[in-house]
């Protein structure tokens, strides 16, 4: 299968947000929010209305302070697991209060996120951050414990589950509570700081009346071409980067995850290759972030502000589909913890005649949930087994993977009397959630097909990556040929283990191979598809080569048990190396007419006879006992076998 990643989440278009900020030591940390410091009583109103002093809480053994916001990915996995922390510790003289520092929340979106989440806690609004300085809180989720004289003996993180990037599938390590056990043990703490993973909160600012750059001349035309796409209403990203008073509010966020590239997502090596999806900023995008951040992020004359741009609701298709299906007849119950086995469903589309798909999207209704599904056409007369994961293949659906249509004249087929086959990875996240995805197609017109697409790839199953190996190699090769087709672009996967991914081409005549795509830091939060600038014209005889790197160390933070070997399986503790690609055919060429099995059997014997690696065979690559049956492969009486004809002897 593709895409197994265990880090569901549209979450994981902002998870990269949550960078800590180091807390090691007494010496790294404000004046404010020292161990020890006393928090001077504080009044204020919680989200709805009503007056709240620390005082209140004078019958308390302990007081737990978790500053919060209602967008951040990390608060949305632990909002409830504060609540059962407060009930757990209620009976016992520990008090859990929530406050809201953000300056882009306000309290009806404060209210909807309690409701969300089903949290009864205290939530306080904290306007203007006055509590937040007076802590020190630098992000959210960032928790305090303050003792009996409300002095701050504990601040940090709340476990160890989730960090950059990765979630663990269990915790190991309960900080907080245990800070509070060992309180009210009467101990001194064992950890009292951790370093708080989440976001920056969103403080008030002063912007410079007079800057130069201002968010309506410059910084909402970089957000609507690079960002906008994902972070608008409904769509994957955790909020939206559409208003001025919002994107203030993570003003100082963005600069962060934009200056340590992980914001926009983008994997590849800009040394090999043009494409056309890259979603990488340029070095004067980002310096006028940088400078926009850097002057209080002043909104400027809305007599600037271009047009917003237009999106089809609901969708990132070019146009609305002509065919919607409903991966599941009635909603998806996904439970609140634990692991949930992959999920298959089965759709009839009821095409009575064949298909031409120029876009296609897979939309999940609950991006928080639903990390992966992937879309495989069964056709009339088989079953999915025998189809597999590496033929067949339609569209897949990944946390930050966009959509875009295939070029002029090129297009999927599903052939009529086909069925659907989904392939879905839920995760659960702390809540019990539903989902109901669907599938969108844009057909195309037949008469204006030039070139079929065709998605294959390369793999390699041998796999035994052994224990605390921080480099385990492999490599496979394109197991289709791709005698005259166009090449489109890429699709690497690997799971939790993956290090690096490469493609080459070997090139008939040309001595050293070509990079395509170079990963070299592949993320399975981001499995991004590459689409080529340009589609590459595959010389006859061209073969693609995959090289791959796994971690299996204790350094990779993904990495669920770096003491076992792990082998090719479907799980995620488990591993995969399949790159995909797509190719077009060309309508008109004769390697269309054999069977996706005949050519991959082709390619097989070509490999198998293949001595020097330059895609064909030659005479004096075949053993004498053999030799008889090379001419009735070498069809033109060259002395030389491609894969095409191959394919043609063997359909005959």
């Amino acid at each position: 299968m593709m895409f197994r990643c265990p880090f569901a989440l549209a979450i994981c278009l902002f998870v990269s947000l949550c960078e800590p900020q180091s807390l090691k030591g007494q010496d790294n940390l404000q004046p404010q929010g020292r161990i020890g410091q006393q928090i001077a009583p504080f009044q204020v109103k919680d989200y709805r209305g009503t007056e709240f002093e620390l005082d209140d809480l004078r019958d308390s053994k302990l007081v737990v302070v978790a500053f919060l916001g209602t967008e951040c990915p990390l608060v949305e996995l632990y909002g409830q697991r504060l609540q059962k922390l407060s009930d757990q510790y209620a009976d016992q003289g520990v008090s859990l209060i929530g406050i809201n520092s953000n300056a882009q929340d306000n309290v009806t979106e404060i209210s909807a996120f309690m409701r969300k989440h089903a949290i009864s806690f205290t939530m306080l609004k904290d306007t203007g951050n006055r509590i937040a300085d007076q802590f020190g809180a630098q992000r959210t989720p960032e928790v305090f414990v303050l003792d009996a004289q409300r002095a701050i003996q504990y601040r940090g993180r709340i476990d160890d589950q989730f960090g950059i990037g990765y979630q663990r599938t269990k915790t190991q390590v309960n900080y907080l509570n245990i800070a509070i056990d060992e309180l009210l043990a009467g101990k001194g703490i064992s950890q009292p700081i951790t370093d708080a993973v989440g976001c920056q909160i969103g403080r008030i600012k002063q912007p410079k009346a007079d800057a130069e750059i201002t968010w309506c001349n410059q910084i909402v035309r970089i957000l609507q071409h690079r960002c906008v796409a994902c972070h608008r209403e409904g769509e994957i990203g955790p909020f939206a980067l559409t208003d001025y008073e919002e994107v203030a509010g993570w003003a100082e966020m963005i600069e962060e995850v934009v200056r340590e590239n992980r914001m926009p997502p983008w994997n590849a090596n800009p040394d090999h290759g043009s494409f056309a999806n890259a979603a990488h900023l340029s070095d004067e995008e980002k310096k006028s972030i940088y400078q926009w951040v850097a002057v209080g992020a002043p909104q400027g004359d809305i007599a600037d502000l271009p047009a917003a741009p237009e999106f089809v609701s609901g969708w990132q298709l070019p146009k609305q589909p002509d065919y919607i299906a409903s991966i599941t007849e009635q909603p998806f119950s996904v439970k609140a913890d634990g692991t949930i086995s992959y999920q298959y469903f089965t759709v009839d589309p009821g095409f009575s005649e064949d298909k031409w798909i120029s876009a296609a999207q897979l939309l999940p209704s609950n991006h928080r949930v639903v990390h992966h599904i992937l879309a495989l056409v069964v056709p009339p007369g088989e079953e999915y087994d025998d189809i597999g994961e590496l033929e067949g293949f339609l569209v897949g659906y990944v946390p930050g993977l966009f959509v875009k249509p295939f070029p002029a004249g090129m297009a999927k087929r599903i052939n009529a009397g086909s069925k659907l086959v989904f392939q879905v990875h839920y995760t659960p996240i702390g809540s019990e959630q539903t989902d109901q995805s669907r599938l969108g197609l844009v057909f195309a017109d037949p008469e204006e097909i030039t070139h079929e697409v065709i998605t294959t790839s390369g793999i390699q199953q041998k796999l035994r990556i052994p224990p605390h190996d921080d480099a385990y190699k492999v490599q496979a090769k394109s197991h289709r040929p791709l005698d005259g087709a166009l090449l489109l672009g890429f699709m690497p996967h690997m799971h939790l283990r993956g290090k690096s991914f490469r493609y080459e081409a070997r090139i008939p005549g040309i001595e050293q191979d070509e990079i395509l795509l170079d990963v070299p830091r592949y993320d399975f939060n981001w499995q991004h598809s590459y689409r080529l600038a340009t589609p590459r014209e595959m010389p006859i005889g061209t073969s693609v080569r995959i090289f791959a790197e796994f971690d299996n160390s204790e350094n990779n933070f993904h990495n669920p048990d770096p003491s076992a070997t792990v082998r090719w399986g479907d799980q995620t503790y488990e591993e995969m190396m399949i790159g995909y690609f797509d190719i077009a055919v060309p309508m008109k060429d004769e390697i269309r007419k054999y069977a996706t099995k005949t050519l991959i059997q082709a390619q097989r014997i070509i490999d198998g006879f293949d001595r020097n690696g330059d895609g064909k065979v030659n005479i004096d690559e075949v053993p004498r006992r053999t030799k008889s049956q090379f001419e009735k492969f070498d069809r033109n009486g060259d002395g030389e076998v491609f894969a095409r004809e191959a394919a043609a002897a063997i359909s005959k």
